[in-house]
């Protein structure tokens, strides 16, 4: 009865044993497994199982991707101004083993590394051009600590300045030099801005007046050209006058000579072409012959007919 009571008490002793040995090792998880002081293996995500007394887990590591907010390091410039740096860190373990005997304290040492980076990026830089660059800084160091931490098993991913604070009294003169910088512009602005309006002003009255000035070309133009349209219906009126009394007496001496007048008649229409000729304007007039006969026969008819009537 005394063998069964210790069968018993070994065989739960070894069970307690044996359970305590069996290890699940989480999603995102690596542990780091050591044989007698010595390093074994590195336990993946799963179910494992450890000899007892021999192997030790010699140290879990997460392989989350991590975040190293460090305090502000002062840093001094090119020329010669000493700022305070506020950088973070994210980076993540890529292999335990490394991790795990390649650096005593890798926070620690990151931290380090990452100020004494800043301090050579920074020291080559000017206070201008470090406020201005910070891209250029975040890539130059994320380079630099990617390399210096791989022999540790730690990828750095990316490296962000989050704050540069320059001396109080070169953040009095710089908001005195944008302020200044402002009103500078703001004077351009306002300057450009008259400019430009002057010169809409007097493109504006150019071109009223080239406006004005085509108008009355235009209108004198017109004026012109009426005037002209005038002369010509004048003329054109006139002519057509001349032609009518040219027709009126072509038409007049075809009836004429259609009647076949006499001698005498046409001495006689002569002779009032003459009269009408002088228009009691003219002092002297010389009658042909042919019409004198006429004009002294017709008076010797007249003084005959005087004499019969007495």
């Amino acid at each position: 009865m005394p063998a069964l009571i210790i069968i018993a008490i070994v065989v739960a002793i070894g069970a307690i044993v044996a359970i305590a040995n069996i290890r699940v090792v989480p999603q995102s998880y690596a542990f780091v497994i050591e044989r007698l002081g010595t390093y074994k293996e590195t336990w993946q995500t799963g179910l494992h199982v450890k000899i007892p007394f021999v192997d030790k887990i010699s140290k879990q590591v997460s392989l989350k991707e991590k975040v190293a907010d460090f305090p502000p390091q002062p840093v001094i410039t090119r020329d010669n101004v000493t700022i305070r740096v506020d950088s973070i860190v994210f980076y993540q373990i890529t292999d335990p083993k490394l991790y795990t005997y390649g650096v005593e304290n890798p926070v620690i040492a990151i931290e380090n590394l990452t100020a004494t980076t800043l301090r050579n990026i920074i020291g080559d830089l000017e206070l201008d051009h470090t406020l201005t660059s910070r891209d250029t800084i975040n890539t130059q160091m994320r380079a630099v600590l990617d390399e210096a931490t791989d022999p540790w098993g730690i990828k750095v991913g990316r490296v962000e300045l989050k704050n540069i604070e320059p001396p109080r009294e070169i953040q009095d003169a710089m908001e005195k030099q944008m302020k200044a910088e402002r009103q500078r512009r703001e004077a351009i602005l306002r300057a450009e801005g008259e400019k430009a309006s002057k010169i809409l002003t007097a493109e504006g009255e150019k071109a009223k007046q080239i406006t004005e000035a085509e108008g009355q070309k235009e209108a004198a133009i017109l004026r012109a050209e009426a005037e002209k349209q005038a002369r010509i219906r004048q003329a054109e009126g006139e002519a057509e006058a001349i032609l009518d009394v040219q027709r009126a007496r072509a038409e007049a001496i075809r009836l004429i000579n259609a009647a076949h007048p006499n001698e005498g008649y046409l001495t006689l229409q002569s002779l009032e072409a003459f009269v009408r000729a002088a228009d009691g304007k003219a002092t002297k007039i010389i009658i042909p012959s042919e019409i004198q006969g006429i004009a002294g026969l017709v008076k010797s008819l007249a003084e005959v007919g005087k004499n019969e009537s007495a």
